[in-house]
């Protein structure tokens, strides 16, 4: 009888041990993938939040710094939770519906407050000149545009319970306290948030911000519908929990579906024109705007890169001339030229008239060097054919060599070839983003020094001389730093932009004013600038240079052209402390 009691006691302790850890395996995979998702949604909300306020670095970084300081109060108020078993349940329904609803609620929000101005002056008949943008309105606009913070505490909060629910939901299992418990916790933890990090990455980042908010979700719902099968008899309200994840399911699948959609119709409401086309590439958000002139003067095209206007058809040939013409006039020859950049293909179609042998052009972005090389296979029909008309299909070109590439490496792999270029022209982004700050280094500057041919020209992009005034200034020092011995700067205005910057400098010989000066007329007619109005273009206000004395070079890894850039245009959009003190 002993025997069997014996045997009874052994099968019955060898059960349980089974069973524990079978629960082990369930908690701690769920520790991993619930920490994957928690990454996974740090990054969703500092993108989303970096692309509508336009400071992705800064927006990143206080993204994660309030989410961790809110994982930590949430581990606290873990505490308060009576029965772990339940209060997981419910925080993974909570973090779900949160965390793939929370872009569009705030998407939602900025969107209205950028109407309800609007929506008073028509209400009340106000005057164009009178739109309602102070007081309430400016205070709302700032709360929208930084809401995203708000669900970043709220959402680090509630992932912040987790691992002390988890940590008491283990030891309640073994009906003991568990000397490695939170050591193994924490390492799934660790390897999880890596996995995620990798998923991110790998694939999150190559699709619509609503559908990687949805997939991440569902593990939320995954983790908690698996939960409340394991621990069925330990919950309340079962079947109540249960509907609550089906309907999750239901309202995951839909914003799978059609949230794109609804955050681009939101998304809409913050541009002035009518949003034709949209599309998110790896990159950036792409964005076409459109503005009806009548059937004389027809149709104004904008296009943004993350709501930053990078182009508009009124007067997009002003920009791209003075970029490309003072350049290729200056340089000695015009046969084999190198574009960094200029991914739309507007400044290449001003260089092809030069007749140039080669033309080989740098650019990061695959997708948008698609679009605007085959327009009418990925834009709308009559869109397709106002931008192919813009860049005359220019990235067709047979002399055109198409590199899609980071410029900072690929020129590594220029100079490694023995490539030479007549002319080097620079068409980059206003340096906004620290990945940007690194192509207007010095280090950039003096290896594309290198590939310049010894009586060649250099041209640079180099933002608004009057609303970023010392960015403008440093970017020439940054030049003059890589050893180029005649660097000069011009400017005019183009009206989308307002008053605009180029720099220009030769590897040695004369300047390029001074070659410019030794010319009659432009080789190569421009329809809108003439010799006359470049030469005049290098002509600055009195003083305009008298403090660049204290403005910085722009080292590698020194981010000085990117912060000053950033403080400039924050106090013209009235956003620096200092400016809204006054």
């Amino acid at each position: 009888m002993n025997e069997v009691n014996s045997l009874s006691s052994a099968q019955a302790s060898h059960s349980k041990t089974g069973s524990h850890y079978l629960d082990d395996v369930l908690l701690i995979l769920t520790m991993a993938v619930l920490a994957g998702c928690g990454l996974i949604y740090e990054y969703l909300l500092s993108h989303y939040a970096g692309r509508v306020l336009g400071i992705m670095e800064s927006a990143i970084y206080t993204m994660i710094g309030l989410m961790i300081v809110s994982m930590g109060l949430g581990a606290f108020a873990a505490r308060k939770i009576a029965c772990a078993f339940k209060g997981f349940v419910w925080l993974e329904i909570t973090i779900a519906l949160l965390g793939s609803s929370a872009i569009i609620i705030i998407s939602a929000f900025i969107g209205a407050t950028q109407i309800l101005p609007q929506l008073v002056s028509d209400t009340f008949a106000l005057p164009p000149d009178a739109l309602p943008r102070g007081g309430f309105f400016k205070d709302l606009s700032f709360i929208a545009f930084n809401s995203p913070y708000f669900f970043g505490v709220l959402l680090g909060f509630f992932i912040g319970m987790e691992i002390p629910l988890i940590a008491r939901i283990r030891e309640e299992i073994h009906q003991k306290h568990l000397k490695n418990n939170l050591g193994t916790i924490y390492g799934a933890d660790y390897i999880g948030a890596g996995i995620g990090a990798a998923i991110w990455v790998i694939f999150l980042l190559s699709i619509d911000i609503s559908e990687a908010a949805a997939l991440t979700a569902a593990l939320n719902v995954l983790a908690g519908g698996c939960f409340i099968m394991r621990y069925w008899q330990k919950l309340n309200w079962r079947k109540t929990l249960v509907a609550l994840h089906l309907a999750l399911v239901v309202m995951l699948a839909v914003i799978y579906q059609h949230g794109n959609s609804w955050l681009n119709q939101m998304n809409n409401l913050l541009y002035l024109d009518q949003v034709v086309y949209s599309e998110k590439t790896r990159y950036q958000q792409l964005t076409f705007t459109q503005r009806h002139m009548g059937l004389e003067q027809g149709d104004i095209i904008n296009f943004y890169l993350n709501g930053r206007l990078q182009f508009s058809s009124s007067d997009e040939f002003i920009y791209h001339g003075y970029l490309v013409t003072p350049v290729l006039a200056a340089s000695a020859r015009q046969e084999n030229i190198l574009i960094i950049g200029g991914g739309d293909g507007l400044a290449l179609r001003d260089i092809l008239k030069w007749s140039p042998e080669n033309v080989t052009l740098l650019d990061l972005d695959s997708q948008l060097l698609e679009l605007f090389k085959q327009p009418q296979q990925h834009l709308p029909k009559a869109l397709a054919q106002k931008v192919a008309n813009l860049n005359e299909l220019s990235l067709q070109d047979p002399r055109v060599e198409i590199i899609q590439s980071d410029a900072f490496i690929a020129i590594d792999n220029l100079l490694s070839q023995g490539k030479v270029y007549d002319a080097i022209i620079v068409d980059l982004p206003d340096p906004s983003h620290p990945d940007l700050n690194k192509l207007y280094s010095v280090n950039f500057y003096a290896r594309l020094k290198q590939l310049l041919a010894g009586d060649g020209i250099i041209g640079i992009q180099s933002t608004s001389p009057y609303h970023a005034k010392k960015s403008f200034i440093s970017i020439g020092k940054t030049l003059s730093a890589a050893h180029f011995p005649q660097v000069q700067q011009y400017h005019d205005n183009v009206p989308s932009f307002g008053e605009w910057g180029w720099t220009i400098a030769a590897k040695m010989g004369a300047s390029p004013l001074a070659r410019l000066e030794q010319q009659d007329q432009l080789t190569v007619p421009h329809h809108w600038l003439s010799l006359a109005m470049i030469k005049s273009a290098f002509v600055f206000p009195k003083d305009f240079y008298l403090e660049s004395e204290q403005v910085d070079v722009n080292y590698l890894g020194s981010h000085t052209l990117y912060q000053l850039h950033q403080n400039a245009w924050r106090d013209q959009q009235g956003l620096n402390e200092a400016h809204l003190q006054k």
